[in-house]
């Protein structure tokens, strides 16, 4: 019997294709038949890609054609699976949101003596110096370092009645709105307390504060990847997360895994970029001249095999440390080097929050529910 092509068409009609309404030949899925004698080739392309539909998609064809065709048919199907790119999980901010609060920014480190509070404490004011609201949440709750860099380690947050409640009111220097346990504790004193007791301080700090209208809030995190910084993202809905990191390898490596905390997929909050801290030294005498003590570009290399922005880097310069340790952040310095190198990271970090608030949606809460989100972060 000579097999016509418009025959096997026709009776394939009469199969739908799985996970669509159409039947075969309407969609598309039918690609070629090919006819030799007796012989029947067959080319289909499915989406759905699972084996049964596979199998399913096979045994309909053989019948029909057997059926409708011929009975002694040969039969040769080929099924290919074209399914559908799984389009990436879009990352999601957590947390309750706080009323009048626009973008809160977590800046972190996975290693302590990088300048990540230096850092903070300069972003902070640029920020308020570009004419934006700013708060500045210190969670350092075992260094807190805010009071003594915003020269204000004397100062007490006064109550105020907001709405019929008691509310902390957050001490302002710089035009920066400033939170710190430090403002609840000697300077002698040390904080021993295990992690619930620190993040029930920080609740406090967050929710019981009159913070009022912000653009941006800034949370000066503690060293490392723990139970501080899973209590604040499951606490706030975090916009984004700044790593801070110094050129030299040792210090690189830990900012992979601060980056990997804030990129897994239980805790999945935006990566704005990197900063690298103490890029270069500059003599005063020789200003042309840039000496490299922590190595060349290192967080700028991490950046780009993250496949996160790089977002500056800001030198080796004494008047940063001095101007900390005196309560007058370094950005405050008109004309000098260390302003400039400020205002453009904080032009960055601006632009990254920017295009980050266009492109994904606003965030919930972070549930770790299991011990599983606590674990150790899988490498990217």
């Amino acid at each position: 019997m000579k097999i016509d092509k418009k025959d096997i068409l026709k009776a394939l009609e009469h199969i739908t294709v799985p996970g669509e309404g159409q039947n075969m030949v309407e969609s598309g899925a039918v690609t070629n038949i090919q006819i030799f004698g007796d012989e029947v080739e067959v080319d289909i392309t499915i989406t759905n890609p699972s084996l049964q539909a596979r199998k399913k998609t096979e045994v309909e064809i053989l019948k029909i054609i057997h059926k409708e065709v011929y009975e002694k048919a040969k039969i040769k199907i080929n099924v290919k699976v074209d399914a559908p790119a799984v389009k990436p999980k879009v990352n999601e901010i957590k947390g309750k949101v706080i009323p009048g609060i626009s973008n809160i920014i977590a800046v972190a480190s996975g290693k302590g003596g990088v300048g990540k509070s230096t850092v903070t404490a300069n972003l902070a004011v640029t920020l308020s110096k570009m004419g934006f609201k700013v708060g500045l949440l210190d969670a350092d709750i075992y260094g807190p370092s805010m009071p003594i860099m915003f020269d204000v380690a004397n100062e007490k947050p006064l109550a105020v009645n907001v709405a019929g409640k008691s509310k902390m009111k957050p001490v302002e220097s710089y035009g920066v709105k400033l939170l710190s346990i430090g403002f609840f504790t000697q300077r002698d004193q040390a904080v021993i307390w295990r992690g619930p007791m620190a993040s029930k301080a920080l609740n406090q700090m967050i929710f019981d504060a009159h913070w009022g209208d912000l653009d941006f809030m800034l949370i000066d995190l503690p060293p490392g990847t723990g139970d501080i910084h899973l209590s604040i993202m499951q606490a706030l809905p975090i916009t984004g997360a700044v790593v801070v990191s110094t050129p030299q390898e040792v210090a690189l490596a830990d900012a992979r895994k601060g980056v990997a905390m804030f990129q897994q997929d239980s805790i999945n909050v935006p990566v704005l970029g990197i900063i690298e801290n103490m890029a270069y030294f500059t003599p005063e005498e020789l200003p042309d001249n840039k000496y490299y003590i922590f190595g060349k570009e290192g967080a700028k290399h991490l950046a780009e095999d993250l496949n996160v922005p790089f977002l500056g880097e800001i030198p080796l310069v004494q008047s940063i440390r001095e101007a900390g340790d005196v309560g007058r952040p370094a950005a405050l310095q008109s004309g000098t080097l260390v302003e400039a190198a400020f205002e453009e990271i904080t032009k960055q970090v601006v632009s990254e929050v920017v295009g980050r608030n266009k492109s994904l949606p606003p965030t919930e809460a972070i549930k770790i529910t299991t011990m599983a989100g606590c674990s150790a972060v899988k490498k990217k």
